[in-house]
């Protein structure tokens, strides 16, 4: 927390391609394709302008179904997302370019290969969203289907993780020179690795280390063992709670397990995803927000939600009266490949029941309560001063914020309330140096030795397929 004569800590911000559960609001008639590169383009080169850290890009390994039919609130048919980055390589500079990858349905050689081809494309920009997937029906699409219990994802996952960096680290600095006359040529050690464990791979990797030494590791995980893995193993951690209150309890937990890995506070970066609306006054911030909030709430997707925990079909209630006075079916399933409400759904009905009968609400209004509205609502200068009083206030390091409006809705935020955070003195003017970890104020990885990773704990249960 900043005091009188202490530096004012700096605000690191990030932004993400809109497109999972309920933020997009498709009436809007600035609203554009979610899947033609010109839109990825726009949002990246304006986060570029913004001079943000990273753009980052969520993955779906299935479409996701509703009751049998494709879920069609969501987006469909986005392209593959390590693709869609090395594109973004060619006409961004110095922009970090972050993906997920599933490390259920995919194998270090291949993932580690093409994230280090990304951080050479893009000249050390490249990150990594180590994920999970947590359901059988995912894995239909995939040989293995289903094979792994929930808990031996996550050591699978860690395993992982550790084998790619072992494969980066196959590479000495010396082992890759060039001359005028002969071009590049390769030491004949180069590139030699031997992993045994769960993976028993050996074999010479084919890519040279990465400028990064390794790709910036980014972690998603809300249980115990998730935060140790987020402690242990990553630079960036992707944290739900952007209530004050709850996000600085999360950030000082987490931050104060660093020391027993030998890592000091700065080392991980705690990032909130955020919403921000911003108008001309506060009034008028005020009144779009709850605009939008209704735009991204309909009814359809009012009942949706309610559907997924009840387990049952509730098309024939009205969205807009109360909560159905039937209890959920247990064990069943309307909302398939979707993360929210997968847990603890009895309770969760439960708890809903209560708020809707203590405060009148109707289905929307309880799932508009309930899905906690806009983060920063407000004025240029009532945003600003907002981010940076929860930076200041060590309930984060920053955010990635999730624009409504694809391609457009980072604009206001980078014109309006950016420049605001350069006065304060929050917020670079410019990039400082060429690679995301410049940005993140995080040294070269080191090199690591094969057994440095190993025991570690493994990936949370909160992590999931989408973050």
């Amino acid at each position: 927390m900043s005091g009188p004569g202490t530096a004012r800590r700096q605000v690191h911000l990030a932004a993400q391609l809109p497109g999972i559960h309920n933020v997009t609001v498709w009436s809007d008639p600035r609203s554009r394709s979610q899947i033609a590169f010109d839109s990825f383009r726009h949002l990246a080169r304006t986060a570029e302008r913004g001079r943000f850290d990273f753009f980052f890009l969520a993955e779906g390994l299935r479409l996701r179904e509703h009751k049998g039919q494709l879920y069609d609130l969501d987006v469909a048919g986005r392209p593959e997302n390590l693709t869609q980055l090395s594109a973004l390589a060619a006409v961004t500079t110095r922009l970090g370019l972050a993906a997920t990858v599933n490390a259920t349905f995919n194998e270090p050689y291949e993932v580690a290969r093409r994230l280090a081809t990304l951080d050479h494309l893009s000249g050390g920009r490249a990150a990594w969203n180590v994920v999970t997937s947590f359901d059988a029906f995912t894995g239909e699409n995939f040989r293995r289907g289903g094979f792994l219990a929930e808990s031996d994802r996550y050591g699978r996952a860690a395993e992982f993780l550790a084998t790619a960096r072992e494969l980066w680290d196959s590479w000495a600095e010396e082992d890759l020179r060039a001359d005028a006359t002969a071009g590049a040529f390769v030491r004949p050690g180069a590139g030699r690795f031997a992993h045994h464990g769960h993976f028993g791979i050996s074999g010479r990797f084919t890519t040279p280390r990465p400028p990064q030494g390794h790709p910036v590791i980014i972690q998603a995980g809300e249980s115990g063992p998730g935060r140790e893995f987020a402690a242990a193993e990553a630079d960036v951690v992707f944290s739900k709670y952007d209530r004050f209150d709850q996000a600085r309890a999360f950030y000082q937990d987490v931050k104060g397990r660093l020391a027993r890995y030998g890592r000091t506070p700065d080392q991980l970066k705690i990032l909130p995803t955020a919403t921000v609306v911003v108008a001309d006054s506060d009034a008028e911030a005020a009144a779009y927000a709850e605009e939008i909030t209704r735009a991204q709430i309909g009814p359809r997707t009012a009942l949706a939600h309610l559907e997924a925990v009840w387990g049952r079909d509730l098309s024939g209630y009205d969205p807009d009266g109360p909560l159905p006075d039937i209890d959920p079916e247990p064990g069943a399933q309307l909302l398939r490949g979707h993360s929210l409400f997968r847990r603890d759904r009895a309770e969760t009905a439960r708890r809903w029941r209560s708020l809707a009968e203590e405060r009148g609400l109707s289905i929307r209004e309880l799932v508009i309560e309930v899905s906690g509205g806009q983060t920063f609502v407000g004025a240029p200068h009532t945003v600003a001063d907002a981010v940076d009083h929860f930076v200041q206030s060590g309930g984060a390091d920053g955010f990635v914020l999730v624009p409504q409006l694809t391609p457009g809705g980072l604009d206001d935020f980078v014109d309006r309330v950016v420049p605001l955070l350069q006065e304060k003195g929050v917020f670079r003017r410019d990039y400082t140096g060429p690679s995301l970890r410049d940005h993140l104020g995080l040294g070269p990885a080191p090199r690591r030795a094969p057994e440095a990773t190993a025991g570690q704990p493994a990936v949370s249960a909160a992590g999931q397929e989408v973050s």
